[in-house]
């Protein structure tokens, strides 16, 4: 018995199967005139997954579904497939990076598409941080590939046609030119995979978004029809002291009460206009920014802070840290408006080091921030004393991004403001 497929032909979580039974010689057959929303609704189709979603691979032994899953049963369907490499590192960077498209491709990508495309709500704060969640780890794919044709070893793997099947949903959907074009090593590597002949067979010739889908607004029900709703709803006798009750339940709503940095003294520090100073300063950052950071700063209204990482041993894989870092940074999001922010990931061999600078309104770390991002707990904090001048220059470079810092290779720096 052949595997059968069922899933939509163009659906990308399909193509990782189907590209795989390529390379591997294994027969996979697609069902036919499988209609998404018809054919996943019936009762046989809800026995092989009861959740009702696609893709599933029929077997012998029985049904697969989640397509990682059925892209691993069709490539070990061959002994010794190369699809998963040759060693037991090999194998277990493979499954490394099947794991990264996933979490940090697929996710994010979904995360700012689907919302556009009106498959769940629409929040411009939520597609920011999507935004900046895929830039940071499509950056990390960037370094990985700026010295490797393929994820793992000298050739296609497992690990590639899953990252690829992912990245191909975001470049012909939304991944335009002038996004991609920051990670030029992705860009390489996407155009060479998915222009193997294995690839091709299945994916077709592939088209580049060229604009970002526009946000998909929901049309109002017509007038008529909200009259006609209106009347249907409305009691058939509405006495007059009825209108009085709606405007005491329509009472207006109680003001939120206010953050307890907002009710501080004024401050002679300007947050934003520091923030505005450092973005637009591109030339002599020491003259410019950095003494203008001192000539705002206001220890009586701010103060100053240096972290640590408690668990740099455990950083020994440079994406995962960084992804770490920016974890940390958009859970941090709630507390812009009174913050900013440096972080360091320092060393050029692992395990690498975490540290960074941060300004907080007020003279102690907010407690709404210690009690709701729980990564400040991984950090030791220590309030830094801005008379003693090794310190003073220590927050200096941190701000520049000075490299070396203390002695030691700069692997990324990020900012918070």
């Amino acid at each position: 018995m052949a595997l059968v497929l069922h899933a939509g032909s163009g659906n990308k979580n399909a193509l990782k199967a189907l590209i795989a039974a390529e390379y591997s010689g294994v027969k996979v057959e697609l069902v036919k005139n499988f209609q998404m929303g018809v054919s996943n609704k019936t009762t046989e189709f809800l026995k092989m997954n009861p959740i009702g979603k696609i893709p599933v691979l029929e077997t012998p032994e029985g049904p697969v579904f989640e397509s990682n899953a059925i892209a691993r049963y069709v490539t070990r369907s061959k002994a010794d497939n190369p699809l998963y490499g040759s060693t037991l590192i090999e194998y277990a960077h493979i499954e490394q990076w099947i794991d990264f498209a996933a979490t940090e491709v697929d996710v994010n990508t979904g995360k700012w598409l689907y919302p556009r495309l009106g498959l769940s709500p629409y929040v411009a704060v939520s597609e920011e941080a999507a935004i900046a969640a895929l830039k940071r780890s499509l950056g990390a794919l960037n370094t990985h590939l700026a010295s490797n044709t393929f994820l793992v070893g000298h050739s296609v793997t497992l690990a590639d046609i899953v990252l690829t099947c992912n990245l191909y949903l975001g470049f012909i959907r939304i991944l335009t030119k002038s996004f991609t074009s920051e990670f030029p090593h992705v860009e390489r590597y996407f155009w060479t995979m998915v222009n193997q002949p294995n690839f091709k067979k299945v994916m077709g010739d592939v088209k580049q978004a060229e604009s970002v889908p526009p946000v998909q607004k929901k049309a109002a029900p017509p007038k008529e029809q909200k009259q006609k709703e209106a009347k249907k709803e409305a009691p058939k006798e509405a006495p007059k002291p009825k209108a009085v009750e709606t405007e005491e339940e329509e009472e207006a709503p109680k003001p939120k009460p206010k953050n307890p940095l907002d009710l501080l003294p004024p401050s002679k520090m300007i947050l934003d206009e520091w923030k505005r100073l450092y973005s637009n300063t591109k030339t002599n950052f020491r003259e410019v920014a950095i003494k203008g950071f001192w000539d705002m700063y206001d220890p009586e209204g701010y103060s100053l802070w240096f972290c640590d990482y408690k668990y740099n041993d455990e950083n020994t894989v440079s994406f995962v840290t960084m992804n770490k870092v920016g974890g940390f940074l958009q859970r941090m999001d709630l507390c812009r408006k009174y913050a900013f922010g440096k972080m360091l990931v320092i060393g050029s061999e692992p395990p690498f080091k975490v540290k960074g600078l941060w300004l907080f309104r007020g003279p102690e770390i907010p407690k709404f921030v210690m009690d709701e991002v729980y990564d400040m707990e991984l950090y030791e904090w220590t309030k830094a004393d801005i008379s003693d001048e090794a310190q003073k220059e220590r927050v200096n470079a941190m701000i520049e991004d000075q490299e070396p810092f203390e002695g030691e290779a700069l692997l990324d720096a990020k900012c918070f403001k």
